[in-house]
């Protein structure tokens, strides 16, 4: 189960940007307002790696850490969490809670219905029939 602080989701983040860094590179890239010390970064990236949220590699004497989870199993793990938490499970509530007019920004709908039409879609067509020349 993925319970990242707004801290870790945030290396997370960069690391699924830059694909790896070092500690520094991460620190670097973290947004100012986090004003975190190299050394919480560095503290933060240990206990991560414990968790096996990411792992490293040694480069001479740097550890160059890289993500052990994609950040489509996070958003998918939090999502279920927050749909079965929040909506007992009704994916209908939570999309209607998602798309509230007061909250849904100018094109977000149009962007929404292609996405569902295009899911219409596929579904139409169905899996491909195996065994068919």
């Amino acid at each position: 189960m993925f319970q990242l602080s707004d801290v870790q989701l945030a290396i997370l983040r960069v690391l699924w940007e830059m694909g790896r860094g070092t500690v520094a590179d991460v620190h670097r890239a973290l947004p100012d307002e986090r004003d975190l010390a190299s050394s919480t970064v560095a503290t933060l990236l240990s206990r991560m790696e414990k968790r096996r949220l990411v792992t490293h590699d040694t480069e001479g004497r740097k550890f160059v850490y890289r993500p052990l989870v994609s950040e489509h199993e996070v958003r998918s793990e939090v999502l279920e969490t927050v749909t079965d938490g929040l909506f007992e499970g009704d994916v209908t509530a939570l999309v209607s809670h998602l798309l509230d007019p007061k909250s849904v920004k100018s094109g977000d709908l149009d962007r929404v219905q292609a996405l569902l039409d295009s899911m219409r879609r596929a579904d139409d067509q169905g899996p491909a029939d195996e065994g068919q020349a």
